[in-house]
C-alpha cells in the first residue's frame, strides 16, 4: 500500500469512526484515540484538570502503550481496529 493509499484508507476509517451512532467500549475508544494521536503526530502531554484526572490518566497510558509505533503503523492499526469493531 502506498503512502497516499494509506492516507486515504486512514481518512475513510476516521470518517467511519466519526459517524458511529452506537457506544463503543471504553478500551476501544482509548485505542482509537491513541492510534489517531500517534498517526497524526498529536502526541501532546495530557493536561490533568480537576475531574478529568482519571480520564486523562487513561489517555496517557494508552499513548504510552503504543509509543513504539511509527505513524504508518498507527494508521494501519487504526484502520484495522475501525474495520474490526464498526461494521
Amino acid at each position: 500500500m502506498t503512502e497516499e493509499e494509506l492516507d486515504m484508507a486512514f481518512q475513510a476509517a476516521y470518517e467511519k469512526a466519526s459517524h458511529v451512532t452506537t457506544v463503543l467500549p471504553p478500551d476501544v475508544m482509548l485505542k482509537l484515540y491513541a492510534y489517531y494521536k500517534q498517526a497524526t503526530f498529536q502526541n501532546q502531554i495530557v493536561r490533568h484538570v480537576g475531574e478529568n484526572d482519571l480520564r486523562n490518566a487513561f489517555k496517557l497510558n494508552a499513548l504510552m502503550q503504543i509509543s513504539h509505533m511509527n505513524p504508518e503503523e498507527a494508521k494501519k492499526a487504526y484502520i484495522d481496529l475501525v474495520n474490526d469493531v464498526i461494521k
